[in-house]
């Protein structure tokens, strides 16, 4: 059963852009759709700026807060806090505040916000898309990426339930999966990191992240990608 709110989301469908209609469907969160047009470089419009993100990226919710009034949030780890906060009160895909695994949940999603999705983005970029292809940033951060892929590898391979914290998904997971489900396309293979696969598809499976990581449009980070049902059948 859906729950009714106020909230807007202001999203495209990149590896940041997927995480938060992620946890809206975890959370079973109806909710108005803006689909960003970056290619028209829409973010960096003035109403955008003025009154959603002025930092001119994506994604941003508006929502009506507790006086009323509507509230802006922008940076996906901020959405996603704010979400949890204010609408998982029964800590579906959370942990009580100050718990030990509420900081934990929050030290892997600093970890995602300053390493993975930094570093994994300037390999996207300088293998993908850059004019010129340098051998230099694309072995930094190739290898960077790689590096921070064997930290969740190791830290899965201790995880009892498959989760990055505790028994249960949670917003660290989210942060990481978008990035992560990209590995294909920006040419890391998860040959070593078996455990890291396993949590990958694992997530792929929950009805949550099947219905999110299409919003706003089709997620294709999987198309490249033949046999995966066979290979990680559970």
């Amino acid at each position: 059963m859906s729950t009714k709110t106020d909230i807007t989301l202001y999203t495209a469908g990149t590896p940041n852009g997927i995480k938060v209609p992620i946890l809206l469907a975890e959370l079973g969160l109806e909710y108005k759709l803006h689909h960003m047009k970056l290619r028209e470089n829409e973010q960096k419009e003035a109403w955008y700026l003025d009154n959603i993100n002025p930092n001119g990226r994506i994604p941003a919710i508006t929502d009506t807060y507790d006086d009323g009034k509507q509230i802006r949030v922008f940076e996906s780890g901020a959405v996603m806090q704010y979400l949890v906060d204010r609408y998982d009160k029964d800590h579906k895909v959370s942990y009580p505040k100050d718990s030990r695994e509420h900081w934990e949940t929050t030290s892997w999603l600093m970890w995602q916000m300053g390493g993975l999705g930094p570093m994994q983005g300037q390999l996207e970029h300088f293998r993908r898309y850059a004019a010129e292809k340098i051998e230099y940033p694309i072995n930094r951060y190739d290898n960077e990426t790689r590096r921070l892929y064997r930290t969740m590898d190791t830290h899965l391979a201790k995880s009892p339930h498959g989760f990055l914290v505790g028994d249960r998904l949670t917003i660290a997971d989210i942060a990481c999966w978008g990035w992560v489900s990209s590995h294909n396309k920006d040419g890391v293979p998860l040959d070593e990191f078996p455990h890291l696969e396993k949590w990958l598809f694992k997530l792929l499976k929950r009805p949550g992240f099947e219905k999110g990581r299409n919003v706003p449009e089709r997620h294709t980070a999987f198309d490249e990608i033949t046999a995966w049902e066979e290979k990680h059948e559970m």
